[in-house]
């Protein structure tokens, strides 16, 4: 085995239930002037929660206008090109086989240039520059969007391939993303109140070519040729492999175009612990994949609320709980090697409105933020404490709180609710937290964005995760001394 490095950009943000505006500028969030090679993404409250959204159906539209944000802030970046530390660039073997399990695209039917097939691998030791190549980014609103998957399903932890149980159908909808989606029956709709497991084929953002006659006929005022249009296809910078959406939890996982055939053995998995212990206004949606050789699981969760000083124990229960039942069941060849809970992955990153407060008064809260004491406060922030404790999320880390708390602002503004009389007092804190568990990864960036649209502020974190990469070079030597050494011993007379 090789060991490279990836750049994984991890952000969270509860946007307190509003849509974001067309022009949003997210790129100070995603961290645009060092592109990553993955993003991983989650929000909170993406929808309200409210009684219908809680219990009727899941309202999708806001997670599809977040994604054109992504969509084009993404494909707007031109990544670097750097060269790999290995004298040898193996395929992958988890790369993609023709099968019926993969969904291919119109870029996947020409052959790709030799920039295009390079891979992004940064050096553990040395920050990516900005200035090596790039890859020409696809914008505009010709470009087609991703495949959605609505999942099934009952409350159970089935692990099924999609195209088990989903018909497809592909069509081109009359809508600003012009997505292609993947329908389901009407029990797809209450998929999101409960937990549930399921296996994601990955997919991609082009149609298959037979249907971009279609695509581009049945567009009004269309007089584009099919052949600019696959021109238009063959160049996205980044493609989206999985979203999942739970009643207001929402995570999207983003990766740049050449990495996709390295990703693999994808499930998902979602725990609602809010009402009830099973609803989910609150908990966690959980992505594992594996990226080369090695194993990965993303988070994305909601924790019960509370300001009172001993509301932390429903938290750290939360938890608890989503660790426990938290379960990926692949379905493949190789299933009994594949992680099945949270802590079998060796690389995680858990990050949300994780809801953990400050336990000071309001007054010397503000006190200290204004002298930005950032390490007084979190002497007294509930989740550094519990951590310290073991109480919770035992042997896990978190990059320096350096940073003003991201809650609770007013709307569109710099205040936090209760500098002005009228909106009453509320406590700020850290509720934006991310942090990850295991070996070989690196923080070097951990910071709060100002964007004011909620009345929570976004948070980044970005990581060096150091990947293993099976050698082609080194198994043929390997197979070859095992071959002679076979070859030998028959050889030798038997006395």
């Amino acid at each position: 085995m090789e060991t490279k490095a990836i750049r994984i950009c991890a952000g969270t943000w509860n946007a307190g239930g509003r849509v974001p505006p067309a022009d949003l500028d997210i790129d100070g969030w995603l961290d645009t002037a060092e592109p990553a090679d993955i993003y991983v993404l989650g929000f909170q409250e993406i929808v309200p929660l409210n009684a219908g959204n809680i219990f009727g159906m899941e309202d999708d539209q806001p997670a599809s206008e977040w994604e054109n944000l992504i969509r084009d802030a993404l494909n707007r970046v031109r990544p670097r090109k750097l060269k790999i530390v290995s004298h040898s660039d193996p395929p992958s073997p988890s790369k993609f086989k023709q099968s019926e399990e993969v969904s291919y695209s119109v870029e996947d039917m020409f052959v790709e240039t030799s920039h295009d097939a390079s891979d992004v691998i940064h050096s553990m030791d040395k920050k990516p520059s900005s200035n090596e190549g790039t890859d020409r980014p696809i914008v505009g609103e010709d470009s087609l969007t991703n495949i959605d998957v609505l999942g099934s399903t009952d409350d159970n932890t089935s692990c099924l391939p999609i195209q088990d149980y989903l018909p497809r159908q592909f069509s081109s909808p009359n809508t600003p993303n012009r997505s292609l989606s993947v329908q389901v029956n009407s029990d797809s709709q209450r998929e999101g109140r409960f937990s549930y497991t399921e296996r994601v084929v990955l997919r991609w953002p082009e149609p298959p070519l037979k249907l971009l006659n279609q695509y581009v006929s049945e567009r009004s005022g269309s007089f584009k040729s099919v052949s600019l249009t696959i021109k238009n296809l063959r160049k996205p910078s980044y493609v989206r492999i999985v979203s999942k959406q739970m009643v207001g939890v929402f995570l999207t996982i983003w990766v740049r175009r050449s990495l996709r055939k390295h990703i693999s053995n994808l499930c998902v998995s979602t725990v609602g612990v809010g009402i009830m212990g099973y609803i989910g206004n609150k908990g966690s949606v959980s992505v594992s994949m594996s990226i080369y050789q090695t194993p990965f699981c993303f988070l994305c969760s909601h924790l019960s609320s509370g300001e009172k000083d001993t509301d932390e124990e429903k938290r750290n229960d939360d938890v608890r709980e989503i660790h426990r039942r938290t379960q990926f069941l692949p379905h493949s060849s190789n299933a009994n090697e594949l992680p099945r809970s949270i802590h079998d992955h060796e690389r995680i990153i858990w990050l949300g409105d994780l809801n953990y407060r400050i336990n000071l008064s309001y007054e010397k809260i503000h006190e200290l933020i204004a002298r930005k004491e950032w390490q007084r406060l979190v002497e007294y922030d509930q989740l550094s404490r519990e951590m310290a404790k073991g109480n919770v999320f035992e042997e896990w880390s978190e990059g320096t709180l350096d940073f003003a708390p991201t809650y609770k602002y007013e709307i569109d503004s710099e205040n936090y609710i209760g500098d002005d009389p009228e909106s009453g007092k509320r406590r700020p804190a850290w509720c934006d937290r991310i942090i990850w568990n295991g070996k070989g990864m690196k923080i070097f960036n951990y910071r709060r964005n100002e964007i004011k649209l909620s009345d929570h502020r976004p948070v980044t974190a970005t990581f060096l995760a150091e990947v293993e990469v099976l050698s082609p070079r080194k198994l043929q030597r390997a197979l070859a001394l095992t071959y002679a050494f076979i070859q030998g011993h028959e050889a030798s007379p038997d006395f």
